[in-house]
């Protein structure tokens, strides 16, 4: 898979910081990147629902729900569960980083963050995305075809 099967994908970006996420777009949007923009964790939560991203960057630090409760939730959704989530945030102790873990984040980011590294662990968690969706679709395929065998 290369870059250019990920064009197009679409990410959503929860932070409750407007200049961060204008930061985000501004390094995410010239790759081609379809991107939805939360301010808090309810309003990810619903979006993720509506327009199924293929990915998810999180803060951690938020109001109300934080990105740990909100990707908790994510998981527990059948309909979200198979979303890739990347916290992206402050918090560098090694709890923090292993609770994000712990409740089904892909990866960690830490803010500041630099904008080669992010791009290319967006690049990598949709590519191992899209390939296990690949992976299942043959998968399907094969199970078809092996019952009209039968």
């Amino acid at each position: 898979m290369n870059s250019e099967d990920i064009t197009g994908a679409k990410l959503l970006l929860v932070d409750d910081e407007r200049k961060n996420l204008d930061v985000l777009i501004g390094v995410l949007e010239p790759r081609g990147y379809h991107l939805v923009v939360a301010l808090e964790g309810a309003t990810a939560l619903d979006l993720a629902r509506q327009v199924s991203p293929d990915l998810i960057l999180l803060d951690v630090m938020m109001p109300g729900i934080d990105g740990y409760e909100t990707c908790q939730k994510l998981k527990a959704d059948p309909v979200t569960q198979g979303i890739p989530v990347i916290f992206l945030t402050a918090k560098v102790e090694t709890e923090d980083i292993v609770r994000g873990f712990e409740l089904g984040a892909a990866d960690y980011v830490f803010k500041p963050f630099k904008a080669p590294e992010l791009l290319a662990r967006v690049t990598t968690h949709l590519e191992l995305k899209f390939g296990r969706e690949k992976l299942e679709g043959t998968l399907k395929e094969l199970r078809v075809a092996q019952d009209h065998l039968v």
